[in-house]
């Protein structure tokens, strides 16, 4: 595995784990035992930055809740002096969408809980979920700096921001990462990148394979479970998405041979070569995937072959792709 640094300091896994699908959103929540041991795994083949939110929940046959942050922290807890936990505060789902709360009073009651679902004393980087537009941007940088001093958390970073607020609380405390989407198949986030370059601001890349489309294993065939598992309403996922991103999985799978790796490897690679300080974080619940992602970090993309799939992807027809769930005002 390769490295990269996020902000000034933070060294990570050029491939990191996302770790929200094992218990939230792809159907119902995996196996701890399952899950920990391709947890420790990860650990083996290099991983070394893990992502959960405190909202990253699934509902478990008898009705209980399962905590991401529950398996996650106990996974890592024998590796906690060699791996960065990432989490989230700031978000809760609801039937209509999400609920953001980035007050003071919240997000201190959100690293206390995460501390202990995670067993740990310090996290290593901690996310505003999401922009919550009651709170000043300024407030939430303060919240975060006094945080840092008191040793609870590390790191702070804003997932799903924009180049205004990102300056105005990097201003007040320096960001060290943002967690933004962005694959092949939403790059809209693309023109954010010469400002963290001036900023020295990671870039944290959330569904990289579009939710796992651009891993080129799905089919007009395939099901999902509606309800637990958000890709039975995901337009890439619907036999009419799929038809019209035909050219866009045969040019993944041709370039793919060329490089005599996979789909997802060369999505992985592709975003790799974009940017120094970028970090995909796939995830998955598969051995399989997670040593086929990890991969991805050694395949290296000339300039001439980025520049060959950038503009194939410019001039590329495909279908609309999920961008998120909506936020509640």
């Amino acid at each position: 595995m390769k490295y990269r640094t996020l902000g000034r300091d933070l060294t990570v896994s050029a491939v990191s784990l996302g770790c929200m699908g094992m218990t939230h959103a792809f159907g119902a929540p995996s196996d701890t035992k399952e899950m920990t041991k391709l947890i420790h795994e990860a650990v083996d083949l290099g991983y070394t930055m893990f992502d959960t939110a405190e909202c990253y929940t699934g509902t478990l046959p008898d009705g209980s809740t399962a905590y991401n942050e529950e398996l996650v922290g106990p996974a890592l807890k024998p590796y906690r002096d060699k791996v960065i936990i990432a989490t989230k505060c700031g978000v809760q789902h609801s039937p209509d969408g999400l609920l953001t709360d980035s007050s003071p009073e919240t997000i201190r009651r959100s690293v206390e809980g995460s501390l202990k679902r995670l067993d740990t004393d310090h996290i290593d980087l901690y996310y505003q979920h999401r922009i919550d537009p009651k709170v000043e941007p300024e407030t939430v940088a303060e919240t975060m700096a006094q945080l840092i001093k008191e040793g609870k958390i590390r790191y702070w970073g804003i997932s799903e921001v924009n180049e205004e607020y990102l300056r105005r609380a990097h201003a007040v405390c320096p960001v060290t990462a943002v967690q933004n989407r962005y694959s092949m198949m939403a790059r809209w986030h693309e023109p954010l990148f010469a400002v963290l370059e001036e900023l020295r601001i990671g870039y944290v890349a959330f569904s990289p394979l579009a939710n796992g489309f651009l891993s080129a294993q799905y089919d007009e065939t395939s099901k999902f479970e509606p309800g637990t598992d958000y890709r039975s309403r995901m337009p890439q996922f619907t036999a009419e998405g799929v038809r019209q991103n035909q050219k866009l999985l045969s040019f993944l799978e041709h370039t793919a041979q060329e490089k005599n790796a996979t789909p997802a490897q060369i999505s992985l690679a592709w975003m790799l070569a974009k940017h120094p300080n970028l970090v995909p974080i796939p995830g998955t619940r598969k051995s399989e995937r997670l040593r086929e992602n990890a991969a991805a970090a050694e395949i290296e993309l000339t300039p001439e072959e980025l520049a060959h799939i950038d503009c194939a992807l410019n001039h590329m027809e495909m279908s609309a792709v999920f961008g998120g769930s909506k936020t509640v005002k």
